[in-house]
């Protein structure tokens, strides 16, 4: 009994030697132990803080006209219809504004403002011999956004106010005599959509779409020498299309993901 205890005692001091010699010759084999490297945490475009930019582009303006009143007497427009014009001519112009992204999401509100140069003229249906002109100076949006982020691409739609400054003549078709005139400021709605592209951490550059929507209006007509001519209801709306280049200030990668 004893020599077979004896001979067992050896028999598992040989197993353990040679299994530690194995293990230190893997180990050898692997080198020596290493950390695994932390996970890489990329990072996206961040459509966050203010921005300033630039924008061109063009557009056009429809007016239509109705003759309301002439030489004191009123008359139905429905009945006096002028006809309407389709005047088109480039913009020009800034915009500033402020965005605050959450998660895919981004919200943002934005003054923008443009000269303009969109002019149309149409023949008077009611007096052939008598032109009508319309012409858009300027106008001025004033609008919030929701948009859509994929990284560094951004669409979006946005809404508000909008005030336009126009000047309206009529004049003589075959001599260019000017008869009466009228200027205006005219307040209205706008909508429009957006498609940007952030290429580089605080730039972007992008195209939009607007429609101004500025209804009807009565407008007093006066002559050369300042006195109330005619009364004409010119009803309007505005298609804008631009390019803008946007600086925002602030990080444009920041955001984790």
């Amino acid at each position: 009994m004893m020599k077979t205890l004896f001979g067992a005692t050896v028999g598992l001091g040989a197993i353990a030697a040679a299994t530690s010699a194995l293990a230190a010759d893997l180990q050898m084999k692997k080198g020596p132990y290493t950390k695994a490297p932390p996970a890489v945490v990329a990072t996206v475009y961040d459509w966050s803080g203010f921005y300033v930019g630039f924008n061109a582009g063009g557009g056009s303006s429809r007016d239509c006209w109705n003759l309301v009143q002439n030489a004191n007497v009123v008359v139905n427009p429905a009945l006096n219809r002028e006809g309407c014009s389709g005047g088109g001519g480039a913009a020009v112009g800034g915009q500033v504004g402020y965005r605050y992204q959450m998660a895919n999401w981004v919200f943002g509100v934005e003054a923008q403002g443009d000269w303009a140069n969109f002019k149309g003229t149409n023949r008077n249906l009611i007096l052939p011999n008598v032109s009508d002109r319309s012409r858009t100076n300027g106008f001025g949006l004033f609008t919030g956004q929701v948009g859509y982020a994929f990284d560094n691409i951004l669409g979006y739609i946005k809404g508000g106010a909008a005030v336009v400054g126009d000047r309206y003549d009529t004049f003589t078709t075959n001599t260019n005599v000017m008869l009466d005139r009228a200027n205006t400021t005219r307040w209205g709605g706008t909508i429009g959509a957006g498609l940007e592209y952030g290429f580089a951490p605080n730039w972007s550059v992008g195209v939009e779409y607007d429609h101004i929507f500025l209804g009807n209006k009565n407008l007093n007509f006066v002559n050369a020498a300042g006195a109330a001519v005619m009364t004409h209801r010119i009803k309007q709306d505005v298609d804008i299309g631009l390019v803008r280049l946007n600086y925002k200030f602030g990080p444009g990668f920041g955001m984790m993901r």
